[in-house]
């Protein structure tokens, strides 16, 4: 699933990298605002509450969420070169290596959080968290040709919408309709569920949880990259 790209793909590994990688976003997005105060993966809430800060004269604040969202963007740049920086060497497994990137820098992260005092290691934690759902969700729309995106869920509510009114129209290839309902069906299910898990494990185990994500990513990573060089 962190191999084929584009129209190599089919319905079945774009299902699976959905599946898998959107549950690790919810769990992570959920768990970094139980930790923070802060989504780390909502772009969308983190503009606008920077115009409300903006509008509120509450600067500070609103210099945070900007740093959220710079964040997110560097974040995607960087899994972008990493992966034009790949495909120009032909390596086939570069996806899985921004993947194992992800995995690595959530872990230092986590590592942080634990060794440092509280109001030095929050700021590492959130706008590292963003960085990474950036760089998370740029692998995954580049690998995809934009089918899958597993860090935020408006574009996948989105076009679930616009394939519920596909299915009325009998000019549409129903198959490929019912399939791509399936992936935004499974895409916002599992990031609602990797968000529950998140916030229960974050109750009980803290920032460890953090850690455990990080193991899921290099458990998917791994074998890819394996795979990729036989």
């Amino acid at each position: 699933m962190l191999i084929h790209e584009g129209h190599e793909r089919t319905a079945a590994i774009d299902l699976k990298l959905a599946g898998s990688l959107a549950a690790v976003a919810g769990a992570i997005n959920a768990a970094g605002f139980q930790a923070t105060g802060f989504f780390t993966a909502n772009m969308t809430g983190n503009v606008s509450s920077l115009a409300d800060q903006v509008g509120l004269s509450n600067y500070a604040l609103a210099a945070a969420f900007l740093a959220l969202v710079v964040s997110f963007v560097a974040g995607a740049f960087c899994s972008g070169v990493l992966i034009e920086i790949g495909r120009s060497r032909q390596i086939r497994g570069i996806y899985a290596y921004s993947i194992l990137v992800e995995a690595l820098l959530l872990l230092a992260f986590a590592v942080a959080d634990f060794a440092l005092p509280i109001d030095q290691s929050r700021p590492i934690l959130v706008f590292g968290l963003s960085f990474i759902m950036g760089l998370q969700n740029a692998a995954t729309t580049r690998i995809s040709n934009a089918r899958v995106r597993t860090t935020h869920v408006s574009g996948m509510a989105t076009d679930l919408g616009l394939n519920l009114a596909a299915l009325t129209s009998s000019g549409r290839d129903q198959d490929e309709v019912r399939s791509r309902l399936v992936l935004h069906l499974s895409t916002l299910g599992s990031f609602l569920l990797g968000g529950i898990v998140g916030v229960l494990s974050y109750l009980v185990i803290g920032a460890f949880v953090f850690v455990l994500a990080a193991t899921v990513l290099l458990v998917i990573a791994l074998p890819e990259l394996r795979r990729s060089k036989s």
